[in-house]
């Protein structure tokens, strides 16, 4: 098969899982909406939340995939169980000993950090704060080695159900809401709810591992640590992680800064930026992470195999498939958030106040979506080469940036200014990768994808009069976002068409391998 089409292949089956995955995420969000509302529990439920989520993303996902995967390709490579079952049990005992670490310390010092991110909150709001964290400390260690499951079988060419595996966190939640929260005081809803999130990280850690434990048989091995610490790969691993959680731990402070600021701002703006943060990670998810997911696998076994001119190809063809579908999934937001956010969470205690706060939030989001997209693909660039340092500068500089932003624009825009100081400091970043591009790639990608770029903007802009001609027809919202959505995706697919783009012929081809008559 074509490398574009395998690519796009790939792509489609990590999105399909994701989607199916975020629509049970925001049918939990609706429902969490719904009963908490943007006041005092949801505020101090989602600030609590923050902190496994942030060493979820510095031991898990994004990082561990960034270090784990371009090393267990080559042991991949050498073809030996014994030595991939020894590499995977060595990573599984280092990762357990470090994390039990910072899970047991979290719990014992959970009122100083809270207290640390939340300075605005009052105090009874911070001890409600840190008894959910100590609640949902433990998540991490689950979602974290779920996080190493999912690397592996990514390696080994497995996306959908892997993908999929994150809408456990919405079952337990959902099933928790519907069955068990109305039969609770309304004040110790909030804990069950902190319950059902560390029962969500169970089950994603097994229904990935289900899937690894047939093929490798892993093993913790406790006594072997120091024998572990002195192998070649994981020396390699930590290596290349130091620059790599330093980059991560960027981002993260970043998104503490940012709930550290607006804990000085109105009751519910943690909340609007958590509600507006979620929707604008569903493009990115299913488009750019997806696309991640998938490229870097196949970028590390281009420079494993020193095969650079392959590797530049399957950049580009990231960076098309990424552009294709952000940039109509920001405008949409843009100008069908507001009806979006109503349809999905303006009821109960969720006020019209509350939609205005996240919509303010949401359209400064999606202003530096494609900036979030296109870094992902540049950052799997470097890593795919092992060079992890200058990504970490990259992330320092736009960390400044990011307070400094902050710090003014929200004396403007309150929460709003939050988000938008994010997408300048993403666009910030992805100037600052680019321009360590090596000149020759720099030049390939700009012929390569000039064409693309000038018939994108024309289509784009045709997308953008048909959803304002729309929205000036449409008054009611649930009609609003049900014929935006269903009509604007057939309508943008035209225009591509129309415009010869190449990627609508792929999906074409793809959609047609399962309705023959789609592309024949």
């Amino acid at each position: 098969m074509e490398k574009k089409h395998l690519i796009f292949k790939n792509m489609s089956y990590v999105s399909i899982g994701i989607l199916i995955s975020r629509i049970l995420g925001y049918f939990r969000d609706m429902l969490v909406a719904s009963v908490f509302g943007a006041g005092f529990y949801a505020d101090a439920f989602y600030a609590a939340f923050r902190i496994p989520n942030l060493f979820r993303r510095l031991f898990g996902e994004n990082s561990l995939n960034a270090v784990f995967v371009p090393v267990f390709s080559e042991v991949l490579q050498k073809e030996e169980k014994h030595n991939i079952e020894e590499f995977i049990s060595a990573v599984s005992t280092v990762m357990f000993i470090l994390l039990s670490i910072i899970t047991i310390t979290g719990i014992i010092f959970a009122f100083p950090l809270t207290k640390f991110i939340t300075w605005g909150f009052p105090k009874e709001k911070i001890v409600v704060t840190s008894k959910l964290l100590q609640i949902m400390f433990p998540y991490m260690i689950f979602i974290c080695f779920s996080a190493l499951w999912l690397s592996i079988l990514n390696c080994l060419k497995i996306f959908f159900i892997p993908a999929m595996s994150s809408a456990s966190l919405s079952v337990t939640e959902i099933i928790f809401i519907l069955f068990i929260a109305y039969s609770l005081p309304e004040k110790q809803r909030v804990y069950g709810l902190a319950i059902s999130v560390l029962a969500g990280g169970v089950l994603q850690f097994l229904v990935n591992y289900l899937m690894i434990v047939d093929t490798y048989k892993i093993k913790l091995k406790i006594k072997k640590l120091f024998y572990y610490l002195n192998l070649p790969e994981i020396k390699k691993m930590v290596i290349l992680f130091i620059p790599v959680i330093i980059g991560f731990s960027a981002d993260q402070i970043n998104a503490l800064v940012d709930t550290l600021c607006a804990s000085f701002l109105k009751e519910g703006s943690v909340t609007a930026l958590y509600y507006s943060n979620r929707l604008m990670q569903l493009p990115l998810a299913l488009f750019a992470i997806s696309m991640m997911t998938v490229a870097l696998p196949q970028m590390s076994a281009e420079a494993v195999s020193n095969n650079y001119d392959e590797l530049k190809q399957t950049m580009i063809h990231s960076i098309r498939n990424v552009t294709y579908f952000i940039l109509p999934a920001a405008l949409g937001l843009i100008i069908l958030g507001k009806p979006i956010i109503k349809v999905l969470f303006e009821r109960g205690k969720f006020t019209q106040e509350a939609t205005s706060m996240t919509y303010s939030c949401l359209a400064f989001y999606s202003l530096g979506l494609l900036s979030f997209s296109i870094s992902k693909i540049l950052i799997s660039v470097f890593y795919a080469s092992k060079n992890t340092k200058y990504p970490v500068k990259v992330a320092f500089c736009t960390l400044i940036v990011n307070i400094i932003l902050n710090i003014t624009l929200m004396q403007f825009l309150a929460v709003g200014g939050l988000a938008l100081a994010t997408s300048l400091s993403s666009t910030l970043g992805v100037i600052l990768l680019w321009s360590k591009m090596e000149p020759k790639i720099k030049k390939d990608v700009f012929i390569m994808l000039k064409n693309f770029f000038i018939k994108i903007v024309f289509v784009n802009f045709l997308f953008i009069i048909f959803l304002l001609c729309l929205k000036l027809i449409l008054k009611q919202v649930i009609l609003l976002t049900l014929v935006g959505i269903l009509l604007g995706i057939p309508f943008y697919l035209l225009c591509s068409y129309l415009f010869k783009i190449e990627e609508t012929k792929i999906i074409g081809k793809f959609l047609g391998r399962f309705i023959p008559f789609i592309y024949e």
